[in-house]
């Protein structure tokens, strides 16, 4: 029960951002300029697209959990700097050394979108660290739940005829989706 508690808000947020996906109710992100700039890079001999984009971001004020697209035949780098609440995307142009950062506006079907999304291990930082451990728990918490509701189905008798009708009509109905779809 206890353990039902605590986990609550991710069962429900799970839950949500479900019937969001499933019913494709997720609009495609919309970016509002936030802010141009210039940007004299001055990176590394043999950076990695990703090393330039952490120092982009870091002196941006921005360092936090992204991703990075490029860079481009043309020198562009796209990095998305991952969050939950504003989401951003940073442009960054070599040739001209011109930095452009637009902000996603919040709504509710993409903040579930992305919280369904969330990965958090290849990630160094704390936060996506401690998300990515709760959300392992949340998994063997729900394991748990499954062996020991079959478990308690075993342990009484007078459930065993309706539990084993319950249990072959989900599994066939589960093969049957695995199968078709």
């Amino acid at each position: 029960m206890y353990l039902a508690l605590f986990l609550g808000p991710w069962m429900l947020a799970y839950a949500l951002s479900t019937i969001v996906m499933g019913h494709a109710w997720t609009a495609p992100q919309a970016l509002a300029l936030e802010r141009e700039l210039q940007y004299e890079a001055n990176f590394q001999a043999g950076a990695t697209p990703r090393e330039q984009a952490r120092q982009i971001l870091v002196a941006l004020d921005l360092d936090g959990a992204f991703s990075v697209q490029g860079p481009t035949p043309e020198g562009r780098l796209t990095i998305n700097r991952q969050d939950l609440l504003t989401p951003r995307r940073i442009v960054y142009s070599a040739a001209d050394g011109h930095v452009t950062v637009e902000r996603g506006a919040f709504q509710t079907t993409t903040f579930l979108n992305r919280f369904h999304h969330r990965r958090g291990y290849d990630q160094p930082f704390a936060a996506d660290w401690l998300m990515a451990i709760s959300i392992d728990l949340v998994v063997v918490a729900m394991v748990f739940w499954a062996f020991s509701g079959l478990w308690m189905w075993w342990t009484m008798k007078a459930t065993r005829g309706w539990g084993a009708l319950c249990g072959v009509a989900g599994v066939a109905l589960f093969a049957a989706f695995a199968w078709t779809l």
